[in-house]
């Protein structure tokens, strides 16, 4: 699978656990930054992830900050995005069965590297069930 990762500086320690690790399980992966500690704004990340989905350049997105909060917000006022904001692995999994969330968005803050891979390798194992759910996603979804 091809995946686009990007961090704003809150985010960058865990990104930079997260890209080996994800490599090794398998996925190609497109890191769009940003690359140091230095401040820098977080919706030019998540913009420059989700441009890489709109165009099917990659299928899905990881994006990290602080508290995931503003990725998630920056990230979801793209039509056909459905970025969520997990903490833990259930809502990690359920994310992708129920909703098909095509970008995961993580708090560096707030949840540990531990934490963060096992919900990463659930949320990319995770197929979307269809059926019902796709139903409701098309209700609010361009991309359906």
């Amino acid at each position: 699978m091809k995946i686009a990762i990007g961090s704003d500086h809150g985010g960058y320690d865990l990104k930079q656990e997260l890209i080996p690790f994800i490599q090794g399980l398998g996925h190609e992966l497109q890191d769009v930054g940003c690359h140091s500690r230095e401040s820098v704004d977080y919706p030019v990340q998540a913009s420059l992830v989700v441009e890489k989905i709109e165009t099917g350049e990659v299928d899905r997105g990881i994006l990290i900050c602080g508290t995931g909060i503003g990725m998630s917000m920056a990230a979801n006022r793209h039509r056909g995005i459905r970025a969520a904001l997990c903490h833990e692995i259930f809502t990690a999994r359920m994310s992708r069965a129920h909703n098909d969330a095509n970008v995961l968005c993580m708090g560096a803050r707030v949840i540990g590297s531990g934490l963060a891979k096992e919900m990463v390798r659930e949320w990319l194992q995770t197929e979307f069930e269809g059926n019902r759910h796709y139903r409701r996603i098309c209700m609010f979804s361009a991309e359906k």
